[in-house]
């Protein structure tokens, strides 16, 4: 017999519907959403096979409360060895009210629903989008999260452009680590609502750490800092050569240079480097690999003169046995690179998406190529 469609299936099909589309239907108002299920009823024949079974399954579905808000649609059967028999042939459920009351998540449905409808009274009805997106992370939030969500976006549209910091926000409950953990969220539905890219706050000033290689260029005689770029940015400090490194290994590891700073600046910490006056014009070292090219486009994109150093074909192949595999590279268009950069961009990936590694190119080796005694 090919098998019966219970009132225990339709429910976990209401379930998986709901877990995989609830939000899109509260995020866009939908209310037309319908679940149509084939019920599958037997033949005679298979009636007949296992009469018993057919007659459980047939009660089952009688049983079905209509609190539920599925619609049975019935069909007659004329069985000429069993008589004319009424047996479950479809089960629709019409509405997301519905579906999410088979599925078991009338709470969960309807606390999604009001929250998603007072955000979206915030933020305007065009903020399907972003409520769709962040619906799982919005139904998701405590109670007291949500309201202080709800409180924090009511004062940024009425503050936009405030200037305070996130500790002086006069919302009670608010403080720097939970802006911190729900800034994408709070970022997103202040620019739906309002079309500001930013929150109107002021950001601290991020540290850098920096290396004195010129001891007459010291701090008051400090030669590691690490300190606000902005602070860095007004220093009097006018080295003659700065080295960027995305290794921090590196930078401690520079001996003393004449006139130069070493900083350290990988990854995203590149855009910091240019926010730095005295630093337009750099020597840059990185990873030899994808990631490492993608750091210098990234710096000289920022504006920033930046001659690279030992990332070239030379110290590529000089060092064939300290070459790694990079899991992940990086499969980006960089323009900024320069015909032997590229070319050596291009080996890595010829080569199997291998690497090396700043911190295995022998240090003798890296300072003669620095040009540091």
């Amino acid at each position: 017999m090919r098998t019966l469609v219970t009132p225990a299936d339709v429910y976990a099909r209401a379930k998986k519907m709901f877990d995989r589309d609830a939000r899109t239907w509260a995020a866009e108002q939908q209310t037309d959403v319908v679940l149509d299920v084939s019920l599958r009823p037997p033949t005679e024949r298979e009636a007949l096979g296992d009469l018993d079974r057919v007659r459980t399954w047939v009660d089952a579905w009688r049983g079905v409360s209509e609190s539920l808000g599925i619609e049975l649609e019935w069909a007659v059967r004329s069985w000429s060895r069993i008589g004319s028999q009424e047996v479950p042939a479809r089960a629709v459920l019409r509405g997301a009210d519905s579906i999410a009351r088979a599925a078991g998540e009338v709470d969960r449905w309807q606390l999604l629903v009001a929250r998603l409808d007072e955000l979206r009274d915030l933020t305007g009805s065009a903020a399907g989008d972003v409520l769709r997106a962040h619906a799982r992370a919005i139904a998701d939030l405590e109670g007291a999260d949500f309201d202080r969500l709800v409180h924090v976006l009511v004062w940024l549209r009425k503050n936009p452009e405030s200037g305070r910091l996130v500790r002086e926000l006069p919302i009670r409950g608010i403080h720097t680590k939970w802006i911190e953990s729900r800034r994408g969220l709070v970022d997103a539905l202040h620019r739906a609502g309002t079309g500001a890219p930013g929150l109107g706050l002021r950001e601290p000033s991020p540290l850098m750490r920096i290396r004195i290689l010129d001891p007459s260029l010291s701090f008051q005689g400090l030669t590691d800092v690490s300190a606000p770029v902005d602070d860095l940015a007004v220093s009097p400090i006018r080295p003659g050569r700065v080295f960027v490194f995305e290794n921090l290994a590196t930078l401690l590891a520079m001996p003393e240079v004449s006139g130069a700073v070493a900083v350290h600046g990988g990854g995203h910490r590149v855009d910091l480097v240019a926010r730095l006056p005295w630093a337009q014009t750099v020597t840059y070292w990185g990873d030899l690999d994808s990631h490492g090219f993608a750091i210098l486009n990234r710096l000289r994109a920022r504006g920033v003169e930046a001659a690279s150093a030992l990332m070239d074909m030379d110290t590529l192949f000089d060092h064939r046995d300290l070459w790694g595999i990079d899991p992940d590279p990086n499969v980006g268009v960089f323009e900024l690179l320069t015909p032997g950069e590229r070319v050596t961009l291009q080996s890595l990936s010829a080569e199997g998406n291998i690497r090396l590694e700043q911190e295995r190119v022998p240090w003798s080796y890296a300072l003669a190529r620095l040009g540091v005694s």
